[in-house]
């Protein structure tokens, strides 16, 4: 995403990198963030079953969606697992639906049945991001220091954090206590990317890094520095900074403390 003072913008794109094996198996997902300035349209109703072979990106690009979306959509937190038989919604849990009938899964699927748009959506614009979650557990800390060139937007899929620049290689620090869940750079348009996982409802992502400095199940505690600042995927030194409840993106200056 390139930073608003600049009036610019891209749309985050991410691919998660999993075995050979575990794709021709279809169990588990390539998270690739689609390439583009486009927000997902939503398909009120909608769903698809997961079929052998399949992966979020092949079936959020077949619909119009980007595979990050899709994740967040269908609470699917790292490492973006999916099975077959498994029913993904093609629209936000809390969106508007078009008249819609009942539907079967696929031979073989299991899951609850659902249901499916019989007509296309009158609209197009993406639904209201849901309200302010309830006050989470935690006292947040900035990740790092620096200008706030980013803000969020309910229900811009372009905005879904803060971005905050500074300079190459200065701290950049766990914004509370949790476990490290991903620590890599396959998701393409974050560069170096730490995920760390507060609890059963809480994650926060820290984006662009030129290093990282822990490892996928490590302890961290609030205010440890988990990665250096840098430009990885991005167009100068900036952190791109999330916080997602129950996997979807809510806005990071809520909870920030002042300053």
């Amino acid at each position: 995403m390139d930073i608003g003072n600049c009036g610019k913008q891209m749309m985050l794109r991410a691919i998660l990198i999993t075995a050979c094996a575990c794709l021709l198996a279809a169990c588990s997902s390539t998270v690739v963030r689609e390439g583009g300035t486009r927000a997902s349209t939503p398909k009120y109703g909608a769903t698809v079953v997961v079929k052998r072979g399949d992966n979020l990106y092949r079936i959020a690009t077949n619909n119009g969606i980007s595979t990050l979306d899709l994740a967040t959509w269908n609470n699917i937190p790292p490492p973006y697992t999916i099975y077959p038989g498994q029913r993904l919604r093609l629209y936000p849990a809390d969106g508007r639906r078009t008249a819609s009938t009942s539907s079967r899964p696929a031979a073989g699927a299991s899951g609850p049945k659902t249901t499916t748009s019989t007509r296309p959506a009158a609209t197009t614009t993406p639904a209201p991001a849901a309200s302010k979650p309830a006050a989470s557990p935690f006292t947040w800390r900035w990740p790092t220091d620096g200008q706030l060139v980013g803000t969020y937007a309910a229900g811009d899929p372009t905005r879904q954090g803060i971005d905050i620049a500074g300079k190459l290689g200065q701290p950049v620090r766990a914004v509370a206590d949790g476990v490290v869940v991903y620590s890599g750079s396959g998701l393409v348009g974050y560069g170096e990317l730490v995920i760390v996982k507060h609890n059963d409802e809480w994650l926060s992502a820290y984006g662009h890094n030129r290093a990282r400095l822990v490892n996928e199940g490590q302890v961290v505690k609030a205010g440890q520095q988990i990665a250096e600042m840098g430009h990885s995927g991005a167009s100068r030194d900036m952190l791109h900074f999330e916080i997602r409840y129950n996997g979807k993106p809510v806005d990071p200056l809520a909870y920030l403390p002042r300053r």
